[in-house]
């Protein structure tokens, strides 16, 4: 049965065509063969201000299993994308994350070659769980020190082991990171979403 995965991604990498061609490989083998349905949104909704568009994000994450991040140069900065992370975690989504600048991308119709890897938002986002293992206050890596995430509140998880209690944790200490090309994720992306 193919999941229903949600894409979040910096628009520019929409714009180079880098984050295209992990969301629309699919269609090269169907959507059986490849496991998912794509749901993404289009920052066009950032117009309508950030509760609409916070209520964009929760709408279109509902219905999903599983939340793959596709990291370029940019990514990190962006706020929403760190929203749908954070959201993803709360909702219980499983979290992927993939590097996207080894892809060749196109700008204007003209080629432009891979980039170096951008920086890997997992590493600057985090969660402080609670005493008991079972809530997340989620952080994030601001000015070299964490610092309270000020998206979203508190949120219970599934009971978390004694040594990951009372402690800042970055999201890499739960969340997968793979390449694109490096990982051949048109061969693996089926196995990254399991």
């Amino acid at each position: 049965m193919a999941k229903r995965v949600y894409f979040a991604f910096h628009y520019q990498d929409v714009i180079e065509f880098r984050a295209n061609v992990v969301r629309k490989h699919k269609e090269f083998i169907g959507i059986e063969n490849a496991g998912y349905y794509d749901h993404s949104i289009w920052e066009e909704s950032k117009k309508q201000g950030d509760l609409a568009l916070k209520r964009m994000i929760n709408s279109e994450l509902e219905y999903t299993s599983v939340t793959a991040v596709l990291i370029g140069t940019h990514t990190w900065e962006r706020r929403w994308v760190r929203y749908e992370i954070i959201k993803s975690i709360e909702k219980g989504n499983l979290l992927i994350g993939i590097h996207i600048n080894g892809i060749a991308g196109s700008i204007a119709g003209k080629s432009a070659p891979p980039k170096a890897l951008g920086p890997n938002p997992f590493n600057n986002l985090g969660l402080r769980i609670s005493e008991d293992g079972t809530q997340a206050s989620p952080y994030e890596w601001k000015d070299q020190k964490w610092q309270w995430y000020s998206d979203l509140e508190p949120f219970r998880v599934p009971q978390k082991p004694p040594d990951q209690r009372k402690k800042d944790l970055r999201l890499t200490t739960w969340y997968p990171i793979y390449d694109w090309v490096a990982d051949s994720g048109p061969e693996h992306f089926c196995d990254w979403i399991l």
